[in-house]
């Protein structure tokens, strides 16, 4: 991986320049070092380089002699990256929570809905002392009420505010129940395949076990209950304790929805085999086949069947329509867990004092959208506008993938990924290995040089062996997504 190989290269550099330094690549955490994150790793950053040559040449007026004017980055789910606006109602009430002085401005009700205003009042009432101060370390307990309404009314079924964790995204949330889990390295932890590679990346910090388990390609990655207990049999074969079973719903990157009857299967399995439940829901609005396949949380699953799993949800404002990846808002909820270990992961959450106010802010705003007046119907107007364009974009996707000789991509009912299975030609596939990478590697290079597309190998999040894949987001503008799809589908011809 290019992340890491920059990285030992200077290290080494600097092993034989300065001998005197602590903490070198030899020294350091053998843990760290080896692990990898697919996502920001090599062809992304060839596409960074790339990027800024493509500009340095454009402020020199240097001709540019590539095949592409500039990069398409698709190898992540950033939405505002690529041109998504953010969300009105949002960013004012922000605005004014975090400089109140504009609520007693003369200018206030010129400058924001009425809407607005008030919700920002709403806010600052169990804000004492600004958005500038720490917080309770679990989190605003007022937002946290807010999150546990709106839990309670998307399942029909009661949430506790004192379950619920205010984090800095969904990814720190999982890193919190993760190093509670994993005691030694014997423990693994059940993780799709394929899967979002922060899981397979912290259980490699955390020294635990992968022990992953595959969804069916051909039945549009569903759920196999007996690639489940395989999965589960092989870690004890090998002296590992199974600790915990992770699923993605709606799924990353397969972009696939599980039904109402592969969840039940899910809370069953962990039942039978004493598992902790990790459902990392952060797609749940990017559902574009509703009245088929509708999003349906493990926490109803769980509450339907009378279920005493011990359940950890895990929600995001980085993804559905609001895309504020960079404000890093995000909740988890503990059901079912003993009050004790809940205890210690208040005090895990407390050894960072609190999450980010800007990150608790949005999350307050995303699960209590405005209800009434002007800001309701923009706001309205603007998320629908952004969920059909992806609903759009995700069936062209679709259609174009399949319509590629050697392509084959399974329907794309959530999330905002295609995971697209290529066939390569041998003599592709030789060369590759004969040059030290995986195929998909050299494809998604080879694609990024080609056409300036950048995408994810498969091999970074994992896949049957023998098969090709990469990860795709459907995010750019309609009009540069088509057009990238139309170059991904020469790129793909000239291979074969």
């Amino acid at each position: 991986m290019v992340v890491r190989s920059i990285a030992t290269s200077a290290a080494v550099k600097s092993v034989h320049t300065t001998c005197s330094k602590n903490l070198r690549v030899d020294t350091m955490n053998t843990r760290l070092r080896t692990m990898q994150y697919a996502v920001r790793g090599e062809v992304p950053i060839r596409a960074g380089v790339l990027s800024k040559e493509l500009e340095s040449e454009r402020q020199q007026g240097i001709s540019n002699k590539r095949p592409f004017g500039k990069i398409l980055f698709c190898n992540i789910g950033n939405p505002q990256s690529v041109g998504q606006k953010p969300i009105t109602f949002f960013r004012s009430v922000l605005s004014l929570v975090d400089n109140p002085r504009l609520l007693t401005s003369a200018s206030v009700h010129t400058l924001f809905e009425d809407e607005e205003i008030e919700r920002a009042h709403d806010i600052l009432s169990y804000l004492p002392n600004g958005s500038g101060a720490y917080s309770d370390s679990q989190g605003v307990e007022g937002i946290r009420r807010n999150v546990a309404q709106f839990v309670e009314k998307r399942d029909g079924y009661s949430c506790e505010p004192s379950n619920i964790f205010l984090t800095n995204g969904a990814s720190s949330a999982i890193q919190m129940l993760l190093t509670a889990l994993i005691a030694d390295e014997n423990d693994s932890i059940m993780i799709p395949t394929p899967q979002y590679p922060i899981y397979s990346a912290l259980i490699s910090l955390l020294n635990g076990k992968q022990a992953g388990y595959y969804l069916d390609e051909e039945s549009n990655w569903s759920l196999n209950l007996q690639a489940l207990e395989s999965s589960f049999d092989a870690s004890v074969s090998q002296g590992h304790r199974p600790r915990a079973m992770v699923v993605i719903n709606p799924g990353n990157p397969t972009g696939n929805t599980m039904s109402y009857d592969d969840l039940c299967t899910v809370v069953r399995f962990c039942e039978k085999h004493n598992l902790v439940l990790m459902s990392d829901e952060v797609y749940q609005e990017n559902c574009y086949n509703p009245t088929e396949r509708p999003f349906v949380s493990c926490k109803k699953i769980v509450q339907d069947l009378g279920s005493d799993v011990e359940l950890a949800s895990f929600h995001s404002t980085s993804k559905g329509f609001i895309g504020e990846c960079g404000r890093r808002g995000g909740y988890m909820e503990m059901h079912n867990f003993d009050p004790q270990v809940q205890a210690e992961i208040v005090k895990l959450a407390s050894s960072g004092l609190c999450s980010n106010l800007d990150g608790q802010l949005m999350l307050d705003l995303m699960v209590k959208p405005p209800t009434k007046g002007v800001a309701y119907s923009t706001h309205m107007d603007e998320k629908s506008a952004i969920l059909d364009s992806l609903k759009v974009k995700a069936d062209m996707v679709y259609e174009m993938l399949n319509q590629t000789p050697g392509v084959s991509c399974q329907p794309l009912e959530g999330a905002m990924y295609a995971f697209p299975k290529l066939d390569l030609p041998k003599s592709f596939v030789d060369r590759a290995i004969a040059d030290g990478k995986s195929p998909d590697s050299m494809y998604a290079i080879s694609l990024l040089e080609s056409t300036g597309i950048c995408t994810v190998p498969g091999s970074g999040f994992g896949q049957v062996k023998g098969t090709h894949h990469v990860r795709m987001t459907f995010l750019p503008p309609k009009d540069e997504l088509e057009n990238a799809m139309k170059q991904f589908q020469k790129h793909h011809m000239s291979i074969r």
